[in-house]
């Protein structure tokens, strides 16, 4: 487990063979009726795409495809490099 005092932010990782993991988070402000960035229930999906320079350029691709870039390219506090994107379901789901 970690927890990130500053934000609020909890996370536990389960991991399975050949690399597959599933983390589950949780933090204090998430909403549960209107659709935000923090809300109850399944948020995000993360996808590992091999390097640094992948992240830049499928964040990039994405962003000009119409896609709202949340935050980064960054790396985390916990070594991860990522962006975070506005996924389509949130279009259709506003």
């Amino acid at each position: 487990m970690s927890h990130n005092v500053r934000t609020g932010l909890k996370t536990y990782f389960l991991t399975f063979p050949n690399d597959g993991r599933i983390e589950i988070m949780s933090r204090s402000e998430v909403v549960s009726q209107e659709k935000g960035k923090f809300q109850v229930g399944y948020i995000h999906l993360a996808i590992g795409v091999g390097s640094k320079e992948k992240v830049d350029e499928v964040t990039a691709y994405l962003s000009s495809a119409g896609y709202s870039v949340l935050d980064g390219p960054r790396t985390t506090g916990d070594g991860y490099y990522e962006s975070s994107v506005m996924g389509i379901e949130k279009i259709f789901w506003r």
